[in-house]
């Protein structure tokens, strides 16, 4: 592949994908080089925050705030496979800081390039093409941060019709949360598996070969609850597919590594 001409692109793994799904961030790599990006994982990278923010705890937040800003300030975009985490720097970081004007800046300015994958495939980078191929049927689930804080809903459907072979079929009420809300699916178990039941059905429902969607939380989340009830349905991040890796096993089941 002939050197990067494109912007220089940091890419912000999230803890989820580093601990339990690498691939993801491998595909990623790969449609942004594809892309034309020149494309750095900055090893001093951390959690964004998230967890504790959505515990209360401002004060930790704060500072891997800070650790995440220090370790993207370079970048021209900083981008990530996960609506939850980019929605956290995008949209949180900065009221963090209101109180704060100097680390606000640098914070604000590292914010306001900050993106999701698929969106910024499309709406920054305008690729139309993806390389992946996939001979069956995928559904797609509209994860809530995406969705709701970053307004991803046709990014990643106008990217998957651009997948040689793949047929999207929509499942019934694909924008629903499935119940995992990061801490919420721990401090309300029952609500959560409740939730994601119902999610389970719309899924299976669509006879789909594959169940995608942008976010490893909400995937892991619906991967548990269908291979508990034992549907024939694969979890997988969407950027696997639009990527054409998908030579690891699906999200839920055992890596040949392990």
């Amino acid at each position: 592949m002939p050197p990067a001409s494109g912007p220089r692109v940091g890419l912000f793994v999230t803890c989820l994908v580093d601990l339990f799904r690498p691939s993801v961030a491998f595909a990623a790599v790969k449609l942004l080089e594809e892309a034309g990006c020149a494309v750095e994982v900055p090893r001093a990278q951390t959690c964004c925050g998230q967890p504790a923010y959505n515990s209360g705890d401002r004060k930790d937040t704060r500072a891997l705030a800070l650790q995440t800003v220090r370790a993207f300030a370079d970048f021209d975009y900083v981008v990530a496979p996960s609506g939850s985490c980019a929605a956290m720097i995008r949209d949180h970081y900065p009221a963090l800081f209101a109180d704060d004007p100097d680390a606000r800046r640098a914070v604000e300015a590292v914010a306001g390039r900050t993106w999701e994958l698929v969106s910024f495939l499309t709406d920054v980078l305008h690729v139309e093409r993806v390389p992946g191929r996939f001979e069956g049927t995928v559904t797609y689930h509209d994860s809530c941060s995406g969705l709701r804080e970053l307004g991803i809903k046709g990014q990643p459907r106008r990217l998957l019709h651009g997948v040689a072979g793949l047929r999207l079929r929509e499942m019934q009420d694909s924008e629903t949360c499935c119940g995992f809300g990061g801490t919420f699916c721990v401090k309300y178990p029952a609500i959560s598996d409740k939730i994601v039941t119902a999610k389970a059905d719309n899924i299976d429902a669509t006879g789909a070969d594959l169940m995608l969607a942008g976010d490893l939380g909400c995937l892991l989340n619906m991967a548990g609850k269908l291979k508990r009830r034992g549907s024939k349905v694969q979890a997988r991040h969407v950027a696997e597919v639009l990527a054409g890796q998908l030579q690891e096993p699906a999200i839920g089941e055992p890596s040949s590594d392990r």
